[in-house]
């Protein structure tokens, strides 16, 4: 039996629902080696126990001096300095008298009694003394004790994504091992007779399952683990034992079409049936099929098959929950004024997702609507420089306003 939208939620609802219902979930942490945690989110602050350079460090190659001994140096009345010695990185801290210097190499030590380093290429050696041709500065070219890092100071904080860089500071401060959460596990599948996977030879009547390798591409890239069960064909029995299996093991589920009101989008009646729908459809577009229900107590986050509608859901429907599980930190994108170079009608009561072009004319941005349809075109995103949200109170945008843009291919530079 074909059936309508019963009720479209607007999107804050929607995700006021899902927040009351799982944003509470909590999740395990788990101890991994710092070389097995890039990707992973941070479960505790890291605080240095170490000050990082841990002792008064020469920046440069040369020489190691007091600095008021060079404050009249120049080439034709150089200061001349007795050379005690050399100091490599390895070495111990030594010690400079009035009228000494010391060559050192880059990160090597600074002797005691020296407060500044005068490069080589600034000086002459001859005969056991060392020329300086010019005056250095106290603390010229040292780099000095916690200069990059404090003895007590939060080094990456608590819901960071661990990247290769911060691998490496906690590796400078001596971290062996980090507490990060559990990757929350999401099990995924898509629905239709039509579809086949990427690798599979295209036939007429078929269409290669996009959405699917987009949508886990972005599930990994948000720190989950990510189940597939693959491409479910449209069958009653089929989508139930796919939701079942999956519900045993995966703290969410997502689907991938077959959540509208056609004859063959069968999720819906599923749902109904057997476990509990939370909403059907929501007031946004593209992404208007997409929806959710419950699942042995765990979410069921129904997206479009059109990849535009399925990623609109996922980004504003799914990953605002998955942040929340994880607790990862994410900054917002960043946003432009731009003009709109052409009228863009819309329907009142419905949340508009505008895909644009960004350009600049005389020191202005101009911003050309790509198209308010086609979610199926998934080309839209990938040519698109931001995204125009137009909110629900509105009937459209006019030629000239001024819109605010959120930028998603931030690769061009938007100064």
């Amino acid at each position: 039996m074909r059936r309508g939208f019963k009720e479209l939620k607007k999107l804050d609802e929607a995700l006021a629902i899902l927040m009351k219902k799982f944003g509470n979930k909590s999740f395990e942490s788990e101890k991994l080696p710092l070389s097995e945690a890039i990707g992973r989110i941070l479960a505790e602050d890291i605080i240095s126990e170490i000050d990082v350079p841990a002792f008064d460090r020469a920046a440069v190659d040369g020489f190691a001096l007091k600095s008021h001994e060079t404050f009249s140096a120049n080439p034709y009345n150089p200061a001349i300095l007795k050379l005690k010695g050399i100091i490599y990185a390895d070495s111990e801290i030594r010690e400079i008298s009035e009228g000494e210097c010391m060559e050192i190499s880059t990160g090597a030590p600074i002797p005691r009694g020296a407060d500044a380093v005068v490069m080589i290429e600034d000086c002459e050696l001859e005969n056991g003394f060392v020329k300086v041709k010019r005056p250095v500065a106290r603390f010229a070219n040292v780099s000095l004790k916690g200069e990059d890092i404090k003895k007590g100071e939060i080094v990456v904080s608590k819901g960071k994504l661990l990247k290769y860089h911060h691998i490496g500071v906690l590796a400078s401060i001596g971290v062996r091992e980090v507490l990060v959460r559990r990757k929350p596990k999401i099990g995924i599948f898509s629905t239709g007779d039509e579809l086949i996977n990427y690798h599979e030879k295209l036939e007429v009547g078929k269409i290669v399952d996009s959405t699917r390798p987009m949508i886990i591409g972005a599930l990994k890239e948000a720190g989950c683990e990510v189940i597939d069960r693959g491409i479910v064909k449209d069958d009653y029995n089929e989508i139930l034992s796919a939701i079942n299996d999956l519900s045993s093991s995966s703290d969410m589920i997502i689907t991938i079409g077959g959540t509208s009101v056609g004859r063959k989008d069968l999720l819906p009646e599923i749902i109904e049936k057997y476990f509990s729908m939370l909403f059907h459809g929501m007031a946004i577009k593209p992404g208007k099929p997409t929806s959710a229900g419950i699942v042995n107590e765990k979410p069921l986050i129904m997206l479009p098959g059109y990849p535009v509608a399925a990623l609109i859901g996922f980004e504003f429907v799914v990953l605002p929950l998955i942040n929340i599980w994880t607790g990862r930190k994410r900054g917002k994108r960043r946003r432009i004024k731009a003009i709109l170079s052409r009228r863009v009608p819309t329907t009142p009561g419905i949340r508009h997702f505008l895909r644009a072009k960004i350009r600049s004319i005389d020191g202005k941005f101009i911003a050309d609507p790509i198209m308010i349809t086609g979610a199926g075109l998934l080309s839209s995103i990938t040519k698109a420089d931001g995204l125009i949200i137009i909110r629900e109170d509105l009937e459209g945008l006019e030629e000239g306003e001024e819109v605010e843009v959120e930028l998603i291919n931030d690769e061009e530079n938007f100064p």
